[in-house]
């Protein structure tokens, strides 16, 4: 039984029930024995040390390569027990302590994604199988925070309602020239020009979603109207009304926001205006956890808001509005871990098991820290003039009422052609 893992664990869980069965055959158990129950099992001794001295990037792998199981419980309720037990911020030994500062040392170069860095970043996770994305998210493919309007809401309801409310903010018009910065499989974007006419032109580094975008648009003939191209924004040099971000920005890295937004506002028309949505930290600037950074999303960071926000003033751009979405992303996350979970043998078959559980980490990971640690998702909206947008924020609310009317006549919305949820036990209104 390692001796480290063992101070460690009797220091941090105190409620509940953890069973570990090391790998010499001692089992302990931690907590006062109240529910959740879980069990831990160590299949191999140097997986006892390995998680002790650097458990953000080795519980992971451990659990992706099969060192450790849970015969009682899950991963994600071992997560559960671990955060209800530490708070937003857990303490840390020492050793850790030095670890993160390293780590924020050398957040720089890890985010130095030049044009030829960001399309393999980019490739590395967006050009997985398109048959994998199919098993968790909703029939449209969205692939960012959903936006859950009650607790019954289902997925597909509440990706339809990101997309209204983010469409909604930028009051896109007939006549409006739009750009979306990182469309994915282009679901947002044909929503700007089927719903609402905007001429839309995506961008995107994935070759999948870049050739997905098209076939959609073609097959729903609108590609006279919404234009999907494999092209790093930089690059682009046309003015447009209105411009989405969706999603994109965690790419980008925090040693290129200055040159982000500062093409930002070159590519946006002086009466336009933005919408920026991405995931960011509620607490203080930190490094990219280190399993998500070499497994997940090479390249990728989550800001603070106080990382951003200078770059912006900078740039010339004005902020018209900031929103806050917390649980969110909690409950997307949910739906999406319990539909792949669901498919499992589905995503084994295309891929193998060691893959199966880095994917069942990533999203069981990333759900627990927007649940009980310091994720969220902010929206910014950003314009050149004070006059851009109305004064108030009531014309967001007047004009989601209208689009839910177009939505009803045009593409026959009914309860019956979105998947249901089980109602959440988690979100309170």
């Amino acid at each position: 039984m390692s001796g480290m893992l063992h101070s460690v664990l009797n220091k941090l869980i105190t409620n509940g029930d953890l069973s570990v069965q090391y790998a010499d055959g001692q089992t302990q158990t931690y907590g006062d024995g109240s529910p959740p129950h879980i069990t831990l099992v160590f299949h191999k001794k140097s997986a006892e040390r390995a998680i002790a001295l650097d458990p953000e990037l080795k519980l992971g792998e451990c659990f992706m390569s099969g060192e450790i199981d849970f015969p009682q419980g899950d991963l994600f309720g071992f997560l559960r027990l671990v955060f209800e037990n530490t708070g937003a911020t857990a303490a840390k030994e020492p050793w850790m302590r030095v670890l993160s500062k390293l780590r924020r040392l050398f957040r720089p170069l890890q985010q130095m994604n030049t044009l030829a860095r960001s399309s393999r970043n980019v490739q590395h996770h967006y050009d997985l199988s398109g048959d994998l994305y199919d098993l968790f998210l909703d029939p449209d493919k969205q692939y960012s925070c959903a936006y859950f309007e009650t607790p019954q809401t289902s997925l597909a309801e509440a990706q339809l309602a990101k997309k209204r409310h983010i469409a909604a903010k930028l009051q896109i018009r007939p006549e409006h020239t739009l750009l979306d910065i990182g469309c994915g499989w282009g679901g947002l974007g044909l929503y700007f020009a089927d719903l609402l006419e905007a001429d839309v032109t995506g961008v995107t580094l994935s070759q999948e979603q870049f050739q997905i975008a098209n076939q959609r648009a073609h097959e729903r003939g609108l590609a006279h109207q919404a234009r999907f191209l494999l092209q790093d924004y930089r690059k682009l040099d046309q003015q447009f009304d209105r411009i989405s971000s969706v999603g994109m920005f965690e790419h980008v890295g925090v040693t290129h926001y200055s040159e982000f937004f500062e093409q930002v506002a070159r590519l946006l028309k002086p009466d336009g205006s933005m919408l920026l949505h991405a995931i960011g930290r509620s607490d203080e600037p930190s490094a990219t956890n280190p399993f998500i950074r070499k497994y997940i999303f090479p390249g990728g960071y989550i800001p603070s808001l106080s990382e951003v926000l200078p770059h912006i003033e900078n740039s010339g751009l004005i902020i018209t509005d900031i929103e806050i979405l917390r649980l969110h992303y909690a409950e997307t996350l949910k739906a999406w871990r319990e539909a792949f979970m669901a498919n499992r043998d589905k995503a084994k078959a295309l891929y193998d098991e060691r893959f199966c559980r880095m994917w069942e980490f990533y999203l069981a990971g990333s759900e627990s820290a927007f649940r009980w640690q310091n994720m969220m998702v902010f929206q910014i909206q950003l314009a050149h003039r004070q006059d851009a947008v109305p004064l108030t924020r009531s014309y967001i609310e007047q004009e989601e009422k209208r689009l839910k009317r177009l939505e009803t006549r045009k593409f026959k919305v009914s309860n019956d052609s979105m998947k249901t949820q089980t109602p959440s036990k988690h979100l309170v209104y």
